[in-house]
């Protein structure tokens, strides 16, 4: 009886451990921060997959990467709870909270998941050497996080656990795109894990710390290296541009009283912008809840007409009987010229998946009586000041949505969101991924919100400038156009697959050297 006991409290004692150094992970990221622990917060996983996978049954074993990702997207995540309570779209209250406490434990378990396939085939390298378990190990993280960013639901890469903090590691990201980051992360905590597996002999210091010491400080100093370049500024690529931030909160946005102080504080916010010499203003996505044959009647339409400084409006688009979530541009003259869909939408949020199943026993949460529908992957937006990147909220998230457009030739970022609907680290970890896509494209990036936190950020993931949270705001800033191209734009995420062909060629290696 004691010897059963003594076992389960050790079980016990395992998955408390996983499950906390997931949470460790999870506060690296908004509200916390705590952007170092991730060097480190991955390892205790890594220890417990090499040394516990002999010794435990295969459902116990996959309760340990499990847990480490619950507690790593959970707690990274739990600013979806805001969403609670959804009276505003009818939703009574008790079924917004089972509502949102099954979207939480969703993509918390999706999460572990993610975890779970990444231990299974570290399983199955238990008897390998440690530098090959490192390599491999990193490859496959990197080819999950790939896979995982490729499908609709996604948000918390480990590379953005460094984002804002840590701007010079995040320059990695110029030369493959974060999976660079990610790797860089994996890789340290892989050696730290190994350094600690080595049992002969037992130092401190041994060749795998002493490795993920060095590594760690040559990736800084590369980081630094790009973080130093300097920034062009010529004045004939400089564009002052002002943004809105109307601070409507959902709760009336789509009320007649919502609608009011849309068009007033958004007309407002563009009249006073284009008295200080603005070159055109951004607003944020969904300023204006109506559809594009209806905003050519608003009296913000009226004021460019009056004022001629381009606006970029955010409104809905007509596809069939269905509606995007768009950005139009509307030039000095007051017409519009180019139109930009949301092509990342929110599973569930804004979108079904597998609707023809799901739909009878889930109730969207769409705030129009359309379908919303996704845009085009290959969209390219035209301005008056030369081609643009644009990401609407949950765009971005994903990186190849804007290295896309930047290796098409989009000169400067316009992101356009409402995040009102979150708790307030929800708005600060999506300015943190703006960051990373602005240093990975090598481009200036302007942001406006709802509700905040509106920004501008500079080619190195410097914030000139954020706006308060739940406040009415108007800024401008000059934003440089730019051409360059980054090894990333150029060339997409090359070193993931340059991951996997070395830890192959590792792997049959290995085994023809055990033939011998």
């Amino acid at each position: 009886m004691k010897y059963q006991i003594k076992k389960l409290l050790s079980a016990f004692s395992l998955y408390i451990s996983s499950f906390l150094s997931g949470v460790l992970m999870g506060l690296t990221v908004a509200p916390v921060g705590a952007w170092f622990l991730a060097w480190i917060a991955l390892a205790p996983l890594w220890v417990l997959v090499v040394k516990k996978s002999k010794l435990l049954l295969p459902f116990t074993f996959y309760l340990l990467p499990l847990l480490w990702g619950i507690g790593y997207h959970g707690v990274a995540l739990s600013w979806i709870t805001g969403i609670h309570p959804m009276t505003w779209l009818g939703v009574p209250w008790w079924p917004s909270l089972a509502i949102t406490l099954f979207c939480w434990g969703f993509i918390s378990l999706w999460g572990g998941i993610f975890v779970a396939v990444w231990a299974a085939v570290m399983m199955r390298l238990r008897m390998q050497k440690p530098w090959l378990r490192v390599l491999i190990g990193t490859a496959i993280w990197c080819a999950l996080e790939s896979l995982w960013s490729s499908g609709s639901l996604w948000w918390s890469s480990l590379a953005y656990t460094q984002s804002p903090h840590n701007l010079i590691i995040l320059h990695l990201g110029q030369l493959s795109g974060p999976n660079t980051v990610t790797a860089a992360i994996a890789v340290i905590n892989g050696l730290i894990a190994e350094a600690y597996l080595l049992t002969v002999p037992r130092r401190f210091v041994n060749k795998y710390l002493a490795l993920a010491t060095g590594l760690f400080i040559t990736l800084h100093l590369i980081g630094f290296y790009l973080y130093s370049y300097p920034i062009a500024q010529p004045p004939e690529a400089a564009i002052k541009i002002g943004i809105v931030q109307g601070n409507i909160p959902n709760i009336i946005k789509l009320k007649p009283e919502g609608f009011r102080r849309a068009i007033t504080g958004y007309t407002n916010g563009y009249l006073t912008l284009a008295e200080q010499g603005v070159n055109a203003v951004l607003t944020p996505e969904g300023a204006l809840p109506i559809f594009q044959s209806d905003l050519v009647n608003t009296p913000i339409i009226s004021a460019v007409e009056k004022k001629g400084v381009v606006a970029w409006i955010g409104a809905f688009g007509k596809q069939g009987r269905s509606y995007t979530n768009s950005l139009f541009t509307v030039n000095s003259k007051g017409e519009i010229t180019s139109r930009y869909d949301k092509s990342k939408l929110v599973p569930l949020g804004e979108y079904i998946p597998f609707e023809e199943i799901l739909g009878k026993l889930i109730s969207r949460l769409s705030p129009l009586n359309e379908h919303q529908v996704h845009g085009a992957t290959n969209q390219i937006f035209e301005t008056p000041f030369g081609r643009a990147i644009v990401g609407i909220c949950y765009e971005s998230a994903f990186p190849e949505v804007f290295r896309r457009q930047a290796a098409t030739g989009g000169q400067f970022i316009l992101s356009s969101s409402n995040d009102a609907h979150y708790s307030e680290a929800m708005p600060f970890q999506h300015h943190a991924q703006d960051i990373m896509r602005a240093i990975e494209s090598d481009r200036w990036s302007a942001r406006s919100t709802n509700t905040g936190y509106s920004a501008f950020v500079d080619p190195h993931g410097r914030t000139l400038w954020i706006s308060g949270y739940n406040t009415y705001e108007t800024h401008a800033e000059t934003i440089y156009r730019r051409q360059t191209q980054t090894l990333y734009v150029r060339w997409g995420d090359w070193l993931t697959p340059l991951l996997l062909g070395l830890g192959v060629v590792g792997w049959f290696a290995g085994k023809t050297k055990e033939a011998h």
